[in-house]
């Protein structure tokens, strides 16, 4: 058995891979900035306190370890994030790899997104072979960062030093105690998505893609990306498929199928609901995304990692049943 280090333990797919990792036999050891909840007295799991940005804590943390998870990261839609989010997903991948590396480890197996190489203006199916589609979220510094850090990572990739990246869809599934993935199934339920987007999306299970980074640990190949993506769906079909699972109505007005129009709409709607001291149930970033299409093929990561993602009803019915039982959304009749 290993020992692993794992930065984002705490957030939605870190808790699941250290579940996963712990269930293996192996050892983690968590960087943390602060003591987490829900870990306490787990066999084999240990805390170092410190902060992907702090090259000495991840140097201490790291001691020891064979591997890293790489997964810390901060999740934010605002432009006005976009330092911050510069700061932690690129200059902290590249203070954490350097730091894992100064201290022995030998294999890094990094978190990233699937929108750093599957979203287009058409309903286009991509896998790792497509280019980085820069002019599309050049606008957008959530992937625009995560893709500069995926980057820097690959950059480190070398003999002695192996890097993979796997590259997850939207994550779903039960255990987003941060909300970080799950908030707007959250605005679908309680009513508050306006309209149906004339995109598409796809979207995994966080399990699935936590048992898929212990295999890309494993056997990915080294400088490598893995993309994973259970289900291709328009926002009419995925809708619906809510619909279903959780008994609310869904709306029925369609936006426009111009992005730019979809762009003035919701620019309005923020303006209007800025005067009125209220949440906007739309933002121009998330508008401008949902006219997207982000369809990818998982193809390599099933070949290769043997991912194979369980039923999308499935998902969808233990995220809403999840979201219900933690009181997150109140149960409709």
């Amino acid at each position: 058995m290993s020992r692993y280090l794992v930065t984002g333990a705490t957030g939605f797919l870190g808790r699941h891979l250290v579940s996963v990792l712990l269930s293996g036999g192996h050892q983690v050891v968590a960087l943390c900035r602060k003591e987490p909840a829900g870990f306490a007295g787990k066999e084999g799991f240990s805390v170092a306190l410190g902060d992907v940005l702090d090259a000495e804590s991840v140097k201490r943390a790291a001691e020891g370890c064979e591997g890293l998870f790489h997964c810390a990261g901060r999740v934010s839609r605002r432009p006005e994030d976009a330092e911050a989010l510069f700061r932690v997903h690129v200059e902290g991948t590249k203070i954490t790899l350097d730091a894992a590396r100064a201290a022995g480890v030998k294999r890094v197996v990094l978190a990233s997104t699937s929108g750093t190489i599957a979203v287009s203006r058409e309903p286009e199916v991509l896998d790792e072979t497509a280019l980085p589609p820069q002019d599309v979220i050049a606008r957008w510094p959530y992937y625009r960062s995560k893709l500069y850090a995926e980057k820097a990572a690959l950059d480190r990739n070398g003999p002695g030093f192996e890097v993979v990246s796997v590259n997850p869809s939207l994550l779903l599934g039960p255990g987003d105690v941060l909300g970080s993935s799950t908030g707007d199934i959250v605005k679908f339920m309680e009513k508050r998505v306006p309209m149906i987007p004339g995109g598409g999306l796809s979207f995994v299970d966080t399990r699935d893609a936590a048992a898929t980074m212990l295999a890309a640990m494993e056997k990915g190949r080294a400088g490598e990306k893995y993309l994973l993506g259970a289900k291709n769906l328009t926002f009419e079909v995925f809708f619906g498929m809510l619909e279903r699972v959780s008994g609310v109505k869904g709306p029925t007005m369609k936006a426009p199928k111009s992005l730019l129009l979809a762009q003035a709409g919701a620019e309005i709607m923020e303006r209007i609901a800025r005067r009125m001291n209220t949440e906007s149930p739309i933002d121009r970033v998330s508008a401008e995304m949902s006219q997207h299409y982000w369809y990818l093929d998982a193809k390599k990561a099933s070949r290769e990692l043997g991912f194979a993602p369980r039923d999308a009803i499935e998902t969808l019915s233990d995220t809403v049943k999840d979201l219900r039982d933690r009181g997150v959304v109140w149960p409709k009749d």
